[in-house]
């Protein structure tokens, strides 16, 4: 085994467990309802619990609740899913293209976080240079040190790309959020997710990071939703209940099961 090998498995060991691009840019969840706060919002928690909309599509947008008879028993895995939007395009490496309206700040903000570089410093920088919103560059210059960093802890050189064969999946398969603004112009976006790496001679992941919680804030700019660490809207960033995809306590408190198709 050369050292190029031997890099690239301390590298699978060890960095499933960082979220360290994502922690530098407050990263991504996913919507369930977005709703608008009130005044008595302030204090960046909600007003009110999140709408349940066990039977909302992506193209409908937020619908109207279930009767408090079905959401007793129903739970995200028992709801009806979300179907994320699909973006219009792609460009560096992350896809544009999303709605305004519906659910098209969940899309964005799983579809950005299912693509964001682990280990490759040059290809984050150039993914968070396209959904990143005006005025948050600062949080690109520490992502790509964060990610700079944890290649030499895993021994690999300061700058390249992912060594080799390896190949590093991230997948969201629920989400929820809230509108931070009273237009639904500012979005806060939570996900649960998984990472899994594996190398060359590995047929699976054996050990994946799983049951992870990340979120981000996004900002309707320039056609499309950007991720935005403005001090205004990131004081505002909620606290959801921890998701269970068999609970019907976390499909009232929004979370629902997202769908790529």
């Amino acid at each position: 085994m050369d050292r190029h090998d031997r890099a690239a498995r301390r590298a699978r060991l060890r960095l499933i467990g960082i979220g360290v691009v994502a922690g530098a840019v407050i990263a991504v969840g996913g919507v369930a309802v977005v709703r608008g706060m009130s005044d008595d919002g302030k204090d960046g928690k909600p007003a009110a619990s999140p709408t349940v909309v066990p039977t909302a599509t992506a193209s409908t947008g937020p619908a109207t609740s279930a009767s408090p008879s079905a959401t007793k028993t129903l739970t995200p895995n028992t709801a009806k899913p979300v179907h994320l939007n699909k973006p219009t395009g792609q460009k560096d490496g992350a896809s544009i293209g999303f709605p305004r309206f519906g659910f098209g700040a969940m899309s964005a903000a799983v579809y950005h976080l299912d693509e964001l570089s682990v280990l490759d410093d040059d290809m984050v920088r150039r993914q968070l240079a396209v959904t990143t919103a005006k005025g948050s560059e600062a949080s690109i210059d520490k992502a790509v040190s964060e990610v700079r960093k944890l290649r030499e802890t895993v021994g690999l050189p300061s700058s390249g790309g992912t060594p080799a064969g390896m190949t590093i999946s991230t997948n969201v398969d629920a989400a929820q959020a809230w509108a931070l603004d009273d237009d639904g112009l500012v979005i806060n976006v939570w996900m649960h997710y998984s990472r899994t790496a594996t190398l060359p001679k590995a047929a699976s992941d054996d050990s994946p990071l799983k049951n992870q919680l990340t979120d981000v804030v996004l900002i309707w700019e320039d056609g499309d939703w950007k991720i935005t660490t403005d001090p205004k809207w990131v004081a505002k960033r909620f606290t959801p209940a921890p998701y269970n995809p068999d609970s019907p306590t976390s499909l009232k408190d929004g979370w629902l099961v997202v769908i790529r198709d």
